[in-house]
C-alpha cells in the first residue's frame, strides 16, 4: 500500500455508540480512514463491495449473523480484506473462532487508540495482534489436561465397554469374535491409554467419566 493512502477501515458493531466512539477514535489517526459501519454481520458482508476496506474492526457477539461467521464470509470474498476481531470477551471458544474465521487480530474493546491504530497498521501489513488475555486463553486452553479415554480408539471403547459387563479375555474374544490375543492386545492398550494398573481400575475410571454407554 502507498504510505500516503490512509488505511481504509470498516466498523461491525450492533450497538451504535461504539460505532461512534470508534469512528472519534479513528478521526485522531492521519493515517486511517473510516470508510463504512455496519450494525450487523449481513450488513458487513454487504457493504465489503461498496467500501472496500483495507481492515474491518469486527464485534463478535451480534444478533443474526455472528462476528465469526461474518469474518469467514468477508474473507472468503475479499481475501485481501484483514479482519481484527474487537470485543469485550477473551473466552478461549471466542478466540477461536475468530481466528479460525481468519481474523488476523483479536483485541478487547478496552485497548487504547494507540494500540488499535497499531494493530490496524500491522494488519494491513499482515502482522497479527492478540490481546494478551486472548493469548492467556488460548495457552490456558492448550495446556488443560485432556479427558481420561480421549485417545481411545472405537475398538477400543468397545473392550472397555464389555469389561464394564464384567467379562473376561475369553468372554470379550468369543462376543468380538476375534482371538484372545487380539482381545490381550485391546486390553493392554486401553489400560495404558487410560493410565491404570488393573482392569478394575478402567472399570471404575469409565464408570466415573461415563466413557461407555
Amino acid at each position: 500500500m502507498d504510505e500516503t493512502t490512509p488505511i481504509r477501515v470498516m466498523l461491525v458493531d450492533d450497538h451504535a455508540v461504539v460505532r461512534s466512539g470508534l469512528a472519534a477514535f479513528l478521526t485522531a489517526f492521519d493515517d486511517l480512514e473510516l470508510v463504512a459501519e455496519a450494525g450487523g454481520g449481513e450488513e458487513a458482508v454487504r457493504l465489503c463491495d461498496e467500501a472496500k476496506p483495507d481492515v474491518v474492526l469486527m464485534d463478535l457477539v451480534m444478533p443474526g449473523m455472528n462476528g465469526a461467521a461474518s469474518t469467514k464470509a468477508i474473507r472468503e470474498k475479499c481475501p485481501h480484506i484483514q479482519v481484527i476481531a474487537l470485543t469485550s470477551f477473551k473466552e478461549k471458544d471466542l478466540v477461536e473462532s475468530a481466528l479460525k474465521a481468519g481474523a488476523i487480530g483479536y483485541l478487547l474493546k478496552n485497548v487504547s487508540a494507540d494500540e488499535l491504530a497499531d494493530a490496524i497498521r500491522a494488519a494491513v501489513a499482515g502482522r497479527p495482534t492478540l490481546a494478551p488475555e486472548a493469548a492467556q486463553a488460548l495457552i490456558q486452553a492448550a495446556r488443560a489436561p485432556q479427558a481420561p479415554g480421549h485417545d481411545l480408539t472405537e475398538r477400543e471403547l468397545e473392550v472397555l465397554a464389555l469389561m464394564v459387563e464384567g467379562l473376561n479375555n475369553p468372554d470379550i474374544a468369543e462376543r468380538m469374535v476375534v482371538s484372545r490375543s487380539t482381545v490381550k492386545f485391546h486390553v493392554s492398550n486401553v489400560l495404558s491409554k487410560l493410565g491404570v494398573a488393573s482392569r478394575t481400575e478402567a472399570v471404575s475410571l469409565a464408570l466415573k467419566h461415563k466413557l461407555v454407554k
